[in-house]
Formats: C-alpha cells, sequence, structure tokens
C-alpha cells in the first residue's frame, strides 16, 4: 500500500491521543469549528537548500502558509493560542537577511486576522557557528543561534498564565531577599517599590528561552536506530512547547500540531493529561516517533531548584575586548574571500589582499544554510 493510499492512517494512537499521516490541510478542513485550544508547532523553515522532510522556499513562504492560518484561525476557539516556531533565512549568496519569518508574522495578523500575544525567542547556546561562509571563513558575521516563537491568538485576551511556568531565582536575587533592597527610581526612571523585595517563591521567566539543543542518545533515537529508521532531522526540544502546553492549557484541553514530525508534542501532551493530535504526511517519521509511545509516557521527576548551574548565560559583549584592532575594516566588507581560515590571532596581524578571491569567484560560492 503506498503513503498516498494511507493518508489519513491513524498510526498513533494512545487513550488521549493520536498521530495521522496525511496532509494536515486535509485534515483541519474535516475539523469543526473553535474545536482546539492550542495549535504549536515548528513549520518546516524557509531556507535556501531542500530538506528531506520537505520546506518552502523563502520567496514563496507567505503565500504557501496563508492557507495553513485561515484553518489555524478557524478551528481556533476563541481564547485559544497559536505558537509557530520558525528560524530565519539567508539570502543566496550575499551575508544579508531574508525578511520571510516577519512577513508570515505580518501576513497572519493583518490578513487572517490574528493578534499577537508576545513574540519569544529561542536561544540554542549548542548551535553551531553557521552560516560557514560568512562566520567561520569571511568573519563577517556572527552565529545564527535564535529562532524566533510567535504566540498569537484570535483575540486579545486568549487564556494564559505564567504561574506555571515560573523560574528559579538568581543567586543575586536570592542574596536581595535576604538582605533587602531599599525602594528608589532606577536611573531609567522606572519606580522599584517596596513590593520588590517580597518572596514569591519563584521568578517570573523572560520572553528569551534557552534551550540547548543536544539530543544524542535519547529513548526516541535508539528506537529509530534498532530499527534503521531515519530520525527526523528537525526536531525541537520537549521544554519547548511544553513552555506553552503549561502557560496556555488546562488538563484535558485540545492541542494540535499540523506539522507532527517525530511527535514531540504529543509526548509532552501525553505526560500533562492534554488530549493531542500530530499530523505528519511522511510515514517514516511516524514510524519512529512510535519509540516516544511504546511504552507508558512517565512525567518528569521534579529538578533540583537550587542547581543554578543549569542555567545558560551570555557572556558580556566586551569580555574579550583588549584595546582597539590594529587592522582597518575591510572596505568592501568581506566580498572577497581570504583563502585560508582565519583566526582569533589574525584581527592583530596585516591581511595579505593578494591572496583573497576576486569578487566574480567569491559571489559563486556556496552558503551553508
Amino acid at each position: 500500500m503506498s503513503d498516498r493510499d494511507r493518508q489519513g492512517e491513524v498510526l498513533i494512537r494512545t487513550r488521549i491521543g493520536r498521530a495521522v499521516l496525511g496532509d494536515s490541510l486535509d485534515y483541519m478542513a474535516a475539523m469543526d469549528d473553535h474545536s482546539v485550544d492550542l495549535i504549536v508547532t515548528s513549520p518546516p523553515f524557509g531556507l535556501l537548500r531542500k530538506k528531506d522532510y520537505g520546506n518552502e522556499e523563502a520567496d514563496r513562504y507567505v503565500d504557501w502558509f496563508h492557507a495553513f492560518g485561515e484553518q489555524f484561525k478557524r478551528i481556533l476557539k476563541p481564547q485559544g493560542s497559536l505558537v509557530i516556531d520558525i528560524g530565519g533565512a539567508w539570502k543566496k549568496g550575499t551575508p544579508t537577511r531574508s525578511l520571510y519569518h516577519f512577513k508570515l508574522l505580518i501576513m497572519l495578523c493583518e490578513q487572517v486576522g490574528f493578534h499577537l500575544a508576545q513574540e519569544f525567542y529561542w536561544w540554542n547556546p549548542s548551535k553551531l557557528p553557521t552560516p560557514a561562509e560568512w562566520v567561520n571563513i569571511r568573519r563577517v558575521r556572527v552565529k545564527d543561534a535564535v529562532n524566533s516563537v510567535y504566540w498569537l491568538s484570535p483575540t486579545e485576551w486568549p487564556k494564559a498564565t505564567n504561574r506555571r511556568v515560573l523560574h528559579p531565582y538568581s543567586n543575586s536575587m536570592r542574596s536581595l531577599l535576604r538582605t533587602g533592597y531599599k525602594a528608589q527610581k532606577r536611573p531609567s526612571g522606572h519606580s522599584i517599590s517596596t513590593k520588590f523585595t517580597r518572596d514569591n517563591g519563584a521568578a517570573i521567566p523572560p520572553n528569551l528561552i534557552a534551550l540547548a539543543h543536544t539530543e544524542s542518545n535519547s529513548r526516541y533515537q535508539r528506537y529509530c536506530k534498532s530499527r534503521g529508521i531515519s530520525p527526523h532531522p528537525a526536531r525541537f526540544p520537549a521544554e519547548l512547547p511544553e513552555l506553552f502546553i503549561r502557560m496556555l492549557t488546562d488538563e484535558g484541553d485540545a492541542v494540535l500540531d499540523p506539522f507532527g514530525g517525530s511527535c514531540i508534542t504529543g509526548e509532552v501532551c501525553e505526560r500533562l493529561g492534554r488530549n493531542w493530535v500530530c499530523v505528519e504526511r511522511v510515514e517514516e517519521y511516524l514510524e519512529g516517533a512510535k519509540g516516544r509511545f511504546d511504552k507508558p509516557v512517565a512525567p518528569k521527576g521534579a529538578k533540583d531548584v537550587d542547581d543554578l548551574g543549569n542555567y545558560y548565560k551570555i557572556p558580556r559583549p566586551d569580555l574579550l575586548w583588549n584595546g582597539p584592532p590594529t587592522e582597518p575594516l575591510a572596505a568592501d566588507g568581506g566580498r572577497r574571500r581570504p583563502r585560508r581560515m582565519p583566526n582569533a590571532a589574525d584581527e592583530t596581524r596585516p591581511i595579505d589582499d593578494s591572496k583573497a578571491l576576486p569578487p566574480a569567484q567569491g559571489d559563486l560560492l556556496s552558503v551553508e544554510q
């Protein structure tokens, strides 16, 4: 039986959820209006290079996604939410960025009728320094390590609470709570009241999500390896959808992931008691996803909130600034490609421009996405 013949077949079923093989537009078209509390997903990004899981090019991405946006709006409950994890892209052959993911957000708000509740940013500290051409070789850009995560809703007042996603206090805040704080105005003009020193047990998190994506030997990967299945190449860490599932839904609510992939969203919902549906059009990815549900999905154990060493910290940008560089910036903005790989010490060495590629050659070099 071909994949086409199996479209719409439920390949994974649990007491509260299911994973369906098929096109999510077709699946959503058969769903009732206002039947979903949360749609949380990471659609294929608008990258330059085609991926095995299928992705639309950046210049056509917004038009391609419009039909999905219309269905999302129709099936969401009035106070439901749509959460989209979307990565940026580079323009072909130049170290400049595509605006496709910003245009996507504007389209969803101005054409489909969503409201932007808040934008989040997922910082992946383990992200490789890509694109290598601009970051490692020509050294004219820093690595791209942040995805945008848009939280939208059909209403200006989606149901939500941040009390379910609090963070442990930092060491400095704990010290302040012990020693006290004098209520006063900050240099910015913001007034800090005496309520600032009230111990609420935990801190409200920011909209920067720090999650390293380093999964290498998970139950899912072991399952795929033992059966000769190729794991989905673009999984997001479970903590990402979990943040929004906790904050935006109650137990028993309905959650949909229309780009289901390896069903991470379903696994999280299974742990948290949310009804879920993942729709995925590649059968092999759902065959691998069965490894997430071949045994009962156990709740996560409590973490040691005193272990603040688990927090990722962003270094101050001036930590390695040891005085002004001796070498002036390249007048052509790095368009000519150096023949040898530069290193940190090169900042203080003269560059031999005679060893660079001419612009015509440099323009034809491929860029890693």
